[in-house]
């Protein structure tokens, strides 16, 4: 069941109830904006991760700008997005088991549909639900450059998937999949660049070694918000997967910038609406936002325009801040707001967002309500 949103179109900000999904509409679009530009200086595709929002209208904006189409993680985000009106998706995962497969190879009827492999097993499986649903499918070999996650090593081993795949009359042979995610968290500039260089260098290899054998890569996929730069200068990766950028959320903050950059290139735009329910110490206020409002797998929140102010100790419905080091003394029913920790597993827990037009100013109102789409999509 979709709960109610928390507002209503054309009411004040102070009339949202908490705790809700808070997007900055001009911060949002200003995002949208610098990472399409990006994208076109660079002279590369842009596929933004739907994984971060879950919205087939966010899509739709991001496409709007550029985007040649979206990726996600998972068979149920990719239908929800379908059937919200986007015509190109990248599944950019592994997707095993005959239920799932089903599902995907009849998503191919209606759409544009590609997926990543890494193993010889998967690529049968593939190929025989494409072949059940008479749908073609796009593939894209996954390799490792450095996550040791999903992936199988550079150079033959993607060689041999990419034989496998072509092998199929249900199946296409795409290009590489090349996603270094640990990357994207390195926090100094000089982390981050020797990083890519390494999966440059193992990503080039094997675009060589399947040219010798015939293999164009149509696709050369990867990159995130914190590394987008490097893969899209290098000439190798020709499409990127940035997806957080949108949103911006406070462990992204903590990369420090690239180069001689005074500040990172996108804005906090996602943020949690909480309110103080608890005053029962001088010293601490008690907010109705706790691990069920925020995801706090990548640190706590911090709280907006209060740098001194420590969100911690959460419990179900529960979020402490520690009034010590301020002069600031919030009252019982004032509305704070938090900058996620991880806006996408943070996204995750809500129905809709509240874009609001005007945020941080006395005129601030709600302009649109967004349902999270694809919330709860983990098959």
């Amino acid at each position: 069941m979709t709960t109610l949103p928390p507002a209503e179109i054309g009411s004040p900000f102070r009339n949202i109830d908490t705790p809700a999904l808070i997007v900055d509409l001009d911060a949002f679009e200003r995002n949208l904006e610098t990472m399409a530009a990006a994208a076109d200086r660079l002279g590369v595709r842009l596929r933004p991760h739907a994984k971060t929002h879950k919205s087939p209208i966010i899509a739709s904006k991001q496409i709007a700008r550029g985007a040649v189409g979206v990726c996600c993680q998972k068979v149920a985000e990719a239908e929800v997005l379908v059937a919200g009106g986007v015509t190109d998706v990248l599944v950019s995962n592994e997707v095993v088991g005959p239920f799932k497969l089903e599902r995907l190879a009849s998503l191919a009827r209606h759409a544009r549909i590609s997926v990543c492999v890494d193993h010889v097993d998967n690529v049968g499986q593939l190929a025989a639900a494409a072949e059940r649903a008479r749908s073609r499918i796009e593939v894209l070999v996954e390799i490792d450059v450095g996550g040791r996650r999903c992936g199988v090593e550079p150079g033959m081993p993607a060689l041999a998937l990419a034989r496998a795949i072509a092998a199929s009359k249900a199946l296409t042979f795409g290009g590489l999949q090349a996603y270094y995610g640990a990357a994207q968290h390195m926090r100094t500039p000089a982390e981050r660049r020797e990083a890519i260089a390494a999966a440059t260098a193992a990503t080039a290899d094997t675009i060589r070694c399947l040219a010798e054998d015939g293999f164009n890569c149509r696709t050369v996929g990867g990159a995130g918000t914190g590394t987008f730069e490097h893969e899209g200068a290098s000439r190798v990766w020709n499409e990127l997967q940035a997806g957080s950028y949108i949103f911006m959320d406070t462990d992204y903050a903590k990369n420090v910038p690239d180069g001689d950059k005074a500040a990172h290139p996108f804005e906090h735009a996602l943020f949690v609406l909480a309110t103080v329910m608890g005053r029962s110490s001088e010293m601490r206020a008690v907010l109705d936002a706790g691990h069920k409002a925020l995801s706090n797998d990548s640190g706590f929140p911090t709280v907006w325009g209060r740098p001194e102010v420590n969100y911690h100790r959460p419990s179900d419905e529960h979020g402490v801040i520690e009034l010590g080091a301020t002069s600031w003394r919030p009252v019982l029913g004032e509305k704070i707001l938090l900058i996620p920790g991880h806006c996408d597993p943070t996204v995750n827990l809500y129905d809709w967002y509240v874009g609001v037009r005007g945020f941080g100013t006395p005129e601030a109102r709600v302009e649109t309500l967004w349902p999270v789409a694809a919330r709860g999509a983990v098959t």
